[in-house]
């Protein structure tokens, strides 16, 4: 409650200044003005400069790969097979007369046998054993016999040097 110039002046809650005349609400408000606190300062502004040192990044320890297992070799491309080579044992050896081979061989002249005439009896298997001969190697060398060497005619000359044919 406060006085204004010597007059009581009473302010309820229910009328607030409403009561009060108006000198008293000028009086209250230059009263209450002086309960203002001094004016805020103006703003500050701060500049600050801030250098930032990067941190380092640390160097990674060098570490060995893992071992790689061995690659097998791819296996080699499949070959087909080559023809068997023919293997000529050589020139005709006169072991003899034998079953099936009694003739007498043509000679030359370091003695070995270069022709041979069928006679009778004589089968082509046992002239091939009779000098020493596989019956193919004989057959390649006399393209003139018949059947595979299962006939052979009684004077069929047969060709017994290996480096002839026929």
């Amino acid at each position: 409650m406060r006085r204004a110039r010597g007059t009581a002046t009473k302010i309820d809650a229910k009328n607030g200044l409403a009561g009060l005349g108006t000198a008293a609400v000028i009086t209250s408000v230059i009263a209450l003005s002086g309960c203002v606190g001094a004016p805020a300062p103006p703003p500050v502004t701060i500049v600050a400069t801030v250098t930032a040192t990067p941190t380092p990044t640390p160097t990674p320890t060098p570490v060995a790969p893992p071992a790689a297992e061995p690659v097998p070799a791819p296996a080699p491309a499949p070959v087909p097979n080559a023809p068997a080579p023919v293997y000529e044992p050589g020139p005709a050896v006169d072991l003899g007369a034998a079953d099936g081979a009694n003739g007498t061989p043509v000679l030359d002249g370091s003695g070995m046998p270069i022709s041979y005439t069928v006679v009778s009896g004589d089968h082509f298997f046992d002239i091939a054993q009779r000098f020493d001969l596989p019956q193919q190697q004989l057959l390649r060398m006399n393209p003139q016999i018949h059947d595979f060497g299962e006939n052979v005619y009684i004077g069929d000359v047969i060709n017994l040097d290996w480096t002839k044919t026929g």
